[in-house]
């Protein structure tokens, strides 16, 4: 398999030209499971791990490789095995808060070109959570897609409203409606992607993501359980796997995220609520809140039913989260950074 048909393109080829030395290869890393890589190259997918140099020199959890990342190896045991040197930049990230109490990025993925958001119109489709992955993704740099499942389960009405919904949502984003009962909007889904792209299904458990991978590879390769009454199927992805479909695209299946936590997100939170943004900026106050502050273009939008209150609570709460949690998080940083100098300092007293 050639270097470009993993999705490593020019540009990361270029950094690889740099950062590999002589008798390293250029590979990518295809899952990650509690510390332990699978990494696929041109002689195909082999166990990898990280070398103690290379976790001496990581800062940072987010500094380690994700599922998508470009790396520098060296085989070893006859190619049956390989060693992680270096980790070359990323292009683009999927990232979150991550979960609990720890205010710091989880790296998901990374290099990703189209990020395919999977919603259900039966059981799961959440208009607020749709707008917390979008923010994800453009923050990402990754452009979206939305996918509308189990149409069959809607009437075609109901569908309709769905869909402009999603579309007075996401303006200018792709909306592709798909039954996995009848197969319907699939060929549209493969058509959309093109050999050495890589791309990602992000969306709650049992929304149909495993069946739509195995559609398009076209056999039952990923294991699937039955469908309960409610029409909420049960997938089994319980980690992140970078796959390689037969039209040459590659794809990232995500397990569902219960969590969607935001950190220091501006860039996609202004991109997905671009609307409010735009209308902010004919605000009397530069400051304003949209609130009850006199000559509030926003709120003036909403008296007129050109914006809805929900739509703006989002983007407030999204807003708020976001800088309380990217707050945070500098103020760990400069921690962490003040403990470093206080270890260093302690250990040169000890060493003189």
């Amino acid at each position: 398999m050639k270097v470009s048909e993993l999705g490593l393109d020019r540009w990361l080829a270029d950094e690889a030209s740099h950062l590999c030395e002589p008798g390293m290869a250029l590979a990518r890393v295809t899952a990650v499971d509690r510390g332990r890589y699978l990494i696929r190259g041109e002689g195909g997918e082999v166990p990898a791990e990280l070398t103690g140099r290379f976790l001496h020199l990581t800062e940072s959890s987010t500094d380690l490789p994700c599922v998508g990342d470009g790396v520098c190896v060296i085989y070893r045991d006859a190619g049956a095995q390989a060693s992680i040197h270096h980790l070359l930049p990323r292009r683009s990230v999927l990232r979150r808060k991550a979960a609990g109490r720890d205010v710091e990025y989880q790296m998901m993925a990374a290099n990703i070109d189209v990020a395919f958001i999977v919603q259900s119109c039966h059981f799961d489709f959440n208009a607020r959570r749709l707008e917390r992955y979008l923010v994800m993704v453009r923050d990402g740099h990754i452009e979206p897609v939305v996918l509308l499942t189990k149409t069959d389960l809607v009437s075609p009405e109901e569908l309709e409203r769905l869909t402009d919904q999603v579309r007075h949502m996401a303006v200018g984003v792709k909306i592709v409606c798909i039954s996995n009962v009848t197969g319907a909007g699939v060929d549209q889904v493969r058509g959309l992607m093109a050999s050495g792209k890589t791309y990602c299904l992000l969306g709650s458990s049992g929304v149909g993501k495993t069946t739509l991978i195995n559609r398009l590879l076209g056999d039952d390769a990923l294991e699937t359980r039955a469908v309960s009454h409610t029409g909420e199927g049960r997938h089994t992805t319980t980690r992140r796997h970078l796959i390689v479909l037969p039209g040459g695209g590659l794809l990232i299946d995500m397990p569902g995220m219960r969590e969607l936590g935001m950190l220091g997100a501006d860039e996609g939170i202004e991109a997905t609520f671009n609307d409010i943004h735009a209308l902010a900026q004919h605000c009397r106050y530069p400051d304003c809140r949209h609130g009850s502050e006199p000559g509030c273009e926003v709120r003036a939008a909403i008296a007129r039913r050109e914006l809805s209150e929900a739509h703006l609570q989002n983007y407030l709460k999204l807003r708020q989260e976001s800088d309380f949690h990217a707050l945070s998080h500098v103020e760990r940083r400069k921690k962490d950074r003040a403990f470093g100098r206080f270890v260093h300092a302690y250990k040169k007293r000890q060493d003189g």
